[in-house]
């Protein structure tokens, strides 16, 4: 049985050439059915030109408009009414298939994901959760890293349920700590945001650890790290930096400094090893937690490799049916303490 997965053709920054490469790779290597969303003609010439006497499971669903990363999110969901983003999100609320994948505009994303799935009961803001490496080998979920740039106390508290249902779903954690980051341990520490917030997250009934810093996501101290989108997406996005860093000084010192056959050889397996732990693309894209399906969101620099993990990570969740495990846990958990009735808002959005 194949798992069909949407994947907006035209979202990254390089569209559509690694949608393309990346749903070959998933096809060749999952059970999988992909559904290229966007320009038909385009696709189709792009395609025929990639798989040339190759059978594969590609269809393609045409989509007139695309979001640009530029754009102001709430103007495009609005206006764009046959945005691949939109096409493929109907494809998940109609049953047609079982996840969407995009490395388009974030804000864009969640808003549409929101109007078209829509959310959880309970839920004000979805919110997007990546795992982060740690020392110990068991990785580390920090929530939101993009989607909201702007939150309130009570979307932490949120973000804080959802990671810490999606640490024990997906990575068997039987009991997540979960800690607020900030610039301090103590509860005194930080801002307007984690002071407000602490007192909801102590009385949730998970296993709060209290404030956390930085170098916490990657000592494993925390399995799950909530904060506001504005402060993840920079943690993230300057942990990829350093990742980076620390990637190529290494393999210059390796070229540099290893002669002897036998020890480049050991030493390019631990790099290699090393490399995969620290590059964003084998991680694929963070789900977007909150919403009634699956929907995958990754890097506008996604390449092809990027996609297939996209694809992949879709698969698993959607096979596993862990959104509706989440879906039924957090119907029945306690109400946030001051939801935004009504709000339509999709926040701020980061590309």
């Amino acid at each position: 049985m194949l798992i069909d997965i949407a994947l907006d053709a035209v979202g990254s920054d390089k569209a559509p050439e690694p949608e393309i490469r990346g749903a070959i790779l998933a096809c060749r290597a999952l059970p999988v059915r992909v559904h290229l969303v966007g320009p038909e003609p385009e696709l189709r010439d792009l395609l025929d030109e990639h798989l040339e006497e190759e059978d594969l499971p590609i269809v393609i669903h045409h989509a007139s408009e695309r979001i640009g990363m530029d754009e102001k999110a709430a103007h495009a969901v609005r206006t764009k009414k046959d945005s691949s983003m939109r096409v493929g999100l109907k494809l998940v609320r109609e049953q047609k298939c079982s996840g969407f994948v995009t490395a388009g505009n974030t804000g864009a994303a969640m808003a549409t994901a929101k109007m078209v799935l829509g959310a959880l009961p309970g839920v004000d803001r979805p919110a997007l959760a990546t795992p982060m490496p740690t020392t110990t080998g068991n990785p580390c979920i920090l929530l939101d890293v993009g989607a909201n740039v702007d939150c309130k106390a009570h979307n932490l508290e949120q973000f804080a349920v959802m990671g810490e249902m999606y640490a024990r779903s997906v990575f068997k954690v039987s009991r997540p700590r979960v800690g607020l980051l900030s610039i301090g341990e103590e509860e005194t520490k930080g801002n307007e945001l984690t002071r407000e917030a602490t007192p909801l997250l102590k009385a949730l009934p998970l296993h709060f650890i209290g404030n956390v810093e930085g170098r916490d996501i990657f000592n494993g101290n925390a399995d799950v790290i909530v904060c506001d989108g504005f402060v993840g997406n920079v943690a993230l996005k300057t942990s990829e930096g350093i990742g980076r860093f620390v990637r190529d000084a290494l393999r210059e010192s390796l070229t540099r400094t290893v002669t002897a056959q036998v020890g480049a050889m050991l030493s390019r397996r631990a790099f290699n090893e090393f490399r995969r732990r620290l590059d964003y693309t084998e991680y694929g894209g963070a789900p977007l937690l909150g919403v009634r399906g699956v929907c995958i969101i990754g890097h506008g620099s996604s390449n092809d490799n990027a996609i297939y993990n996209g694809i992949r990570v879709a698969y698993e969740l959607a096979k596993s049916g862990t959104n509706q495990k989440i879906e039924r846990e957090f119907t029945r958990a306690p109400r946030p303490s001051n939801p935004e009735s009504g709000d339509d808002t999709p926040g701020a959005t980061i590309q």
